[in-house]
Order: structure tokens, then sequence, then C-alpha cells
């Protein structure tokens, strides 16, 4: 059951970092600052941020307009998906 707990609270905290990450890129692009690079969103969507940065894709409206986001991270979140259930069902 500890690996369970330690499991949530990682998923959580790597969808809260996702859904932060696109806000303050987002406020960068407005204020013409350095930016967050793409790699960075993507390297923290894929160890498990993807919900997070899809909901801060949509409330932040950012990277909306990149089809690569667009498409890659609904598609994470059910390749995310389906790799827990099968780790859970097995």
């Amino acid at each position: 059951m500890n690996g369970l707990m330690e499991l949530l609270f990682y998923i959580g905290f790597a969808n809260l970092l996702g859904f932060a990450l696109m806000g303050i890129d987002k406020r960068k692009a407005e204020r013409n600052k350095w930016r967050i690079p793409e790699r960075t969103l993507w390297g923290v969507a894929i160890l498990g941020g993807a919900i997070g940065s899809y909901f801060g894709m949509k409330v932040f409206r950012h990277k909306t307009k990149h089809q690569s986001f667009r498409i890659g991270m609904p598609l994470l979140i059910l390749i995310h998906a389906a790799l827990i259930g099968y780790f859970f069902m097995s």
C-alpha cells in the first residue's frame, strides 16, 4: 500500500508541475521574456504530468495552436492510462 501512496503523490506532483509550467510559460510569452523550452514541457508530461499539462493548455490557452501539443497531450494521457491499467490489472 505504501508504494501506491508514493505513486499517487508522484503523479499528483507531476501534474501540478505540468499545469504550473504551462501557466508560467504563457506569462513569459506575453511579456517577451525567456521561455521554458518545449523539451521541458514535454519531459514533464511524459514523466507523468500529461493531465496537468493538458489542463494547463486549456486554462491558460497556451500551446493550443501547436498540433503536436493538441494531439500529443491527449494521446499521452491515453498511453499513461493504458500503462497504469496494465500494471494494476496484472
